[in-house]
């Protein structure tokens, strides 16, 4: 495993990120562990994050001109953190999030941010992706926009977990929307770096056990 995904990893669960137990995901399914971005509840910690994802941004779109969207509400602060990250690397990008209820005073709208132009390109950024529900519910909200294009999508983790088929939801939302999915790291990490520690064992088979049945075909 590369040093940088030991660290995140290291990251998440000293923040609180990462848990474990018995969670039910959005998708409805059952599972022994759960990342919750909205346990990063510091400065310190939310600034850490983004620059997790500068990196990833970096390695996969190098210094690509995007506008990153944060989904209402974890996304939000990640896709502000990103952003402040980037600008530390010389890359200052615009970014916007949606209100769960669309306003009908003030400015109005769903979206809160940079307003966008035909010809821009979009970059997601959430938390996790397990169905691949809560990308669909924002490409539902972005394809209002005209002239948009989603270049890609950044996650934390990769639960590479079965979708609608056998192929993980990543892949599936790659395939039926043209962009690719990333991550910075992916359950199979987590099993590794948990596995240095014996008394993560239970997790660990927790997480295998639950990946033999809902896992997608490597």
């Amino acid at each position: 495993m590369d040093s940088y995904k030991r660290e995140f990893i290291g990251f998440l669960e000293e923040s609180g990120v990462l848990k474990f137990g018995d969670f039910t995901a959005k998708s409805g399914r059952k599972i022994p562990y759960f990342i919750n971005a909205g346990d990063i509840k510091t400065g310190a910690r939310i600034a850490k994050l983004g620059e997790f994802y500068a990196k990833a941004y970096l390695e996969k779109l190098g210094n690509k001109k995007a506008v990153l969207f944060g989904p209402a509400y974890k996304g939000i602060p990640i896709a502000v953190a990103t952003a402040a990250a980037l600008a530390g690397h010389g890359i200052d990008l615009p970014f916007f999030f949606n209100r769960k209820e669309e306003k009908d005073h003030g400015e109005g709208g769903v979206f809160v941010g940079y307003s966008l132009k035909p010809g821009d390109e979009v970059v997601i950024v959430e938390d996790v992706i397990t169905a691949g529900t809560a990308i669909r519910e924002s490409m539902e909200m972005l394809s209002s926009l005209e002239g948009v294009h989603v270049a890609a999508v950044f996650v934390m983790i990769d639960r590479k977990e079965k979708g609608r088929g056998e192929k993980s939801a990543m892949e599936e939302v790659s395939e039926e929307f043209g962009f690719p999915v990333y991550s910075v790291a992916d359950v199979y990490d987590i099993i590794e770096y948990l596995e240095a520690d014996e008394s993560m064992h239970e997790n660990v088979e927790r997480i295998k056990n639950y990946l033999a049945i809902n896992g997608a075909k490597q």
